[in-house]
This record gives C-alpha cells, structure tokens and sequence, in this order.
C-alpha cells in the first residue's frame, strides 16, 4: 500500500482522489449507466423514479461531502441519514450486491489510483451493508 493510501478518509484525501467533483460525478453517472442496463440491477432500478437525474445530483452531491469534500447535499437538500431515507424500500442481499455490481463496474471505468479504487469499494460496502440490514429488519409498530 502507498503511502497516499493510508492517508484515504484523512481530511479531503478521498475527494481528491476520486477527481473532485468533477471526478465523482462521471463515477455517479457511470454507476446509474450500469443500473439502466445490468440485468442484474433492474429491481433496485425499479426503486428509482423514471428520471434519474435528481438521483445522481444527489448522489454525487452526497459523495462529495462524505470523501471529505463540500458538503454539497446538505447545503442543497438538508442533513441525511442514509439507511432511514432508504427504509421504505425492501433492500436484500440480492439488491445490496446488484448496487454493488453497479459501483464496482463504475469505479473500475475510472481514472482512479488502483489503491483508492480498492479503499473506496470497502468503504462503500459498509454504507451498502447498513441499507440492507436496516431495510431488511422487521418494522416496529
């Protein structure tokens, strides 16, 4: 591992390694790319609205701040917490791998650093994981 790779999540490190945002929004649009065309993504397709471009401004906009850049989301559409924003949708291991499948796909197409492309899959499983588990779990009345 590079030493640039430990410093990955240390201040904007991560957000100039993915190119800025400039960077993560062609990673954004490639992501939504493949889930407008992976078999594998059509049920979490499906739980998008047909225009997907709010979805990408919001996601990219998310990306910027959560790789230590600006905080983009929350100066345009609030404080978010991801799991619960996603609570109404039936999120299971089959769609966390299919958004998954979609992310690997999309940074694998980018400029990346090998090593960030390594640290930014692991970082993003864990937000994926978190969806699935919460969106999974029995609904408390």
């Amino acid at each position: 591992m590079n030493s640039e790779a430990l410093q990955y999540g240390q201040g904007d490190t991560s957000y100039r390694a993915a190119g800025e945002l400039d960077g993560i929004t062609r990673l954004v649009n490639a992501f939504y790319d493949y889930m407008e065309t992976l078999p594998e993504a059509r049920k979490i397709l499906a739980m998008h609205r047909p225009d997907l471009t709010e979805s990408r401004t919001k996601l990219a906009y998310f990306l910027s701040g959560w790789l230590g850049g600006p905080r983009l989301y929350a100066e345009h559409f609030g404080s978010i917490n991801i799991p619960m924003v996603h609570r109404h949708l039936p999120v299971g291991e089959e769609d966390r791998d299919a958004w998954m499948l979609c992310m690997k796909k999309a940074v694998a197409d980018q400029p990346f650093d090998e090593s960030f492309k390594v640290y930014l899959i692991e970082q993003l499983w864990v937000p994926a994981e978190r969806i699935r588990s919460v969106c999974s779990a029995p609904v408390s009345r």
